[in-house]
C-alpha cells in the first residue's frame, strides 16, 4: 500500500523510496495477498488516498527478505526502492461507508 501521492512521485521517478515510515524502519513494508487486509486494518485504518501495489517477488530478487513479525508471521521486507520494472499492477484502495478499505479481487 502507498499513498497516492507518493506513488505518483514514484511513478514519475522510475522508483518507490518507500513511506516515511518504511524509509524510518530501514525497509519497505509488504504483505501477502493473505496478510494484506490485517495490515491495512492495523497500519492504515481509515486512510484514504492510498493505492494497492503488486509487485513481481521473484523480479525484486534478493533485497527482499522474508522475516518474521506480526504474530510470529513471516513477511516480506525490502531493502531498497521499488523499481517501477516490478510492479505488476496496481489498484486504488477506497473506503467503505464504515471506513475500511475495499480490496480488489487478489489471487
Amino acid at each position: 500500500m502507498a499513498r497516492v501521492a507518493e506513488w505518483q512521485d514514484a511513478e514519475a521517478r522510475g522508483s518507490y523510496p518507500g513511506s516515511a515510515e518504511d524509509r524510518a524502519d530501514g525497509f519497505i513494508h509488504f504483505s501477502t495477498a493473505g496478510q494484506v487486509r490485517e495490515s491495512a486494518a492495523k497500519h492504515r485504518t481509515g486512510e484514504s488516498g492510498l493505492v494497492l501495489v503488486a509487485c513481481d517477488p521473484d523480479a525484486l530478487g534478493k533485497a527482499l527478505k522474508w522475516e518474521e513479525a506480526r504474530g510470529g508471521q513471516s513477511f516480506p521486507h525490502l531493502y531498497g526502492a521499488i523499481p517501477m520494472s516490478t510492479v505488476l499492477w496496481t489498484a486504488p484502495l477506497p473506503l467503505d461507508a464504515d471506513g475500511v478499505h475495499i480490496f480488489p479481487e487478489l489471487a
